[in-house]
């Protein structure tokens, strides 16, 4: 093929058009010559031939603030499901999850709220989440609060056990969320469900899917804690589980903190889960949330960390929560929220 000669500025004059013999352009640029079709690399594409399923579940009475449960539909008011099918994936909808609002807290009022609510609804996501397994597919649940953790996490866990698969898990978080019925001082069930998913407090909470516990401690990671209650503080060094607080993030730096979380979960067999409080962020960038604590992840340390988990390989499903849409600006949190997903789902800078 002949190829066109260059010319200053490294672009083609009015009388030297590229040669597109064979459907391939080349061209100088500074003295190089380039094959426009290599401008495409897969990498732009990291979702072709993989199919995802988006789940919103839209529970906010795990907590106490009204417009939690808003939060899967302003994901999708920023364009979620396009900006997914642009990286290449085969994207499903599968709506929300109805849910009804029940009338009163019940029995456990102070302990755990809602319990029989929240169960009975844990129940459902754990079907739906391993029914999207079984299809191949990777699941994208939209909360919601962080209480919809217990059936999500439970699906994937079914789905590993019948397989004798063990699963890891990394839980982006400002809280433990290991409280019990017991230790809580607030008895909303948001800040229980890990506590649970490991096997401790309300019952009807640990045996969602009929088994428990569903993950081992030694296969967990929790990044972003820095508001942790003292029941909880005795129980994550009861159980030794790994802990990278916001004090060891600023020392260590993210990288480093994201490596060893990811090489704790990775030792699980069967791959791991992650799910994101959007509490885990610093509210001066994700100021929708009811439950903010100053001093959390930056910008940029959350989209690392996402960046790290889709080149490492093994997160079999995904899961962001507690987008309050009545404290959100110009759903600028949700927007954050899209775009962290979209980098746990490959998309790069470069």
């Amino acid at each position: 093929m002949s190829v066109p000669p260059a010319v200053a500025g490294g672009c083609f004059g009015e009388d030297d058009p590229p040669d597109t013999a064979g459907g391939t352009d080349l061209y100088f640029v500074s003295d190089v010559l380039i094959n426009q079709q290599a401008l495409v690399l897969p990498s732009d594409h990291p979702g072709t031939g993989r199919r995802v399923s988006i789940l919103g579940v839209p529970l906010g009475f795990g907590s106490k603030l009204a417009g939690v449960d808003i939060g899967p539909a302003a994901l999708r008011v920023a364009r979620l499901n396009q900006r997914i099918a642009q990286l290449g994936y085969e994207v499903r909808d599968l709506g929300d999850m109805r849910i009804a609002r029940p009338q009163s807290a019940g029995k456990l009022e102070g302990k755990a709220n809602y319990l029989q609510e929240v169960s009975a609804a844990c129940e459902e996501i754990a079907v739906e989440v391993q029914n999207i397994m079984n299809s191949g597919e990777l699941p994208l649940i939209l909360g919601g609060d962080h209480s919809i953790a217990i059936g999500s996490i439970a699906g994937v866990s079914s789905f590993m056990r019948e397989r004798n698969q063990t699963l890891g898990l990394i839980w982006f978080d400002a809280h433990a969320d290991m409280n019990t019925p017991e230790t809580t001082p607030s008895g909303n069930i948001h800040g229980m469900p890990l506590s649970a998913l490991l096997g401790f407090g309300a019952p009807a909470l640990v045996n969602v899917a009929g088994f428990a516990p569903k993950l081992e401690p030694r296969f967990c990671a929790h990044v972003g804690g820095r508001d942790i209650d003292q029941g909880e503080r005795e129980m994550i060094r009861r159980l030794g589980m790994r802990f990278f607080t916001m004090r060891e993030i600023d020392e260590r730096g993210m990288s480093a903190c994201m490596d060893e979380a990811i090489g704790i979960a990775s030792r699980a067999t069967g791959g791991y889960s992650v799910t994101f409080d959007v509490d885990a962020l610093d509210p001066g960038d994700a100021p929708g949330s009811g439950t903010l604590v100053r001093g959390g992840l930056t910008y940029r340390e959350a989209h690392l960390a996402m960046e790290k988990i889709t080149e490492a390989g093994g997160m079999r499903s995904f899961e962001i929560v507690e987008i309050n849409t009545a404290l959100d600006i110009n759903n600028r949190t949700a927007e954050l929220g899209v775009e962290l997903i979209l980098s746990a789902l490959g998309k790069r800078i470069l």
